[in-house]
């Protein structure tokens, strides 16, 4: 599981380099490093060990292509993926697109979110969390309304 964030830099090259914790789940789950990056709904890039994104390509497999939302949202999500492989110095190299659509420059988050993780311009990060926490007890309200059922 990936948790927490973490401030990072770019380097001129486009790497990234890992957390240690990050690195060591992404090689007990994959141990030659493999990661798949795509774009996100959020404007950040998404990483994944291969394992979770093989999941993500079955589900758009079992979906209906006669449905076009499927299918643009296969598009976007699968089109932009990109597979990287960590180096020995635990860095991934971004592609120059996914750093484009994300805004990634040289300041970025990287955050867990469970079996994956995400990897955001800094300031679009901190801004999320901003109106995240403005709104959280009234989306926790609507949530449990609807029937979602959250353990915090």
């Amino acid at each position: 599981m990936f948790r927490g964030h973490s401030y990072r830099s770019l380097d001129p090259k486009g790497r990234l380099m890992l957390p240690p914790e990050y690195r060591e789940e992404v090689l007990r789950l994959v141990p030659e490093g493999r990661i798949m990056l795509t774009n996100n709904f959020d404007g950040a890039v998404t990483g994944y060990p291969m394992p979770a994104w093989e999941e993500v390509e079955a589900s758009f497999q079992a979906g209906n292509k006669l449905d076009p939302r499927i299918r643009d949202l296969e598009r976007f999500y699968i089109s932009g993926a990109m597979e990287v492989s960590l180096d020995k110095q635990g860095r991934i190299l971004i592609p120059p697109y996914l750093r484009t659509f994300a805004q990634l420059d040289k300041e970025l988050v990287l955050a867990g979110v469970g079996e994956k993780f995400e990897i955001w311009n800094q300031a679009a990060f901190e801004e999320r969390r901003r109106q995240v926490g403005l709104r959280f007890d009234a989306d926790l309200a609507d949530l449990a309304a609807s029937g979602v059922s959250l353990k915090l």
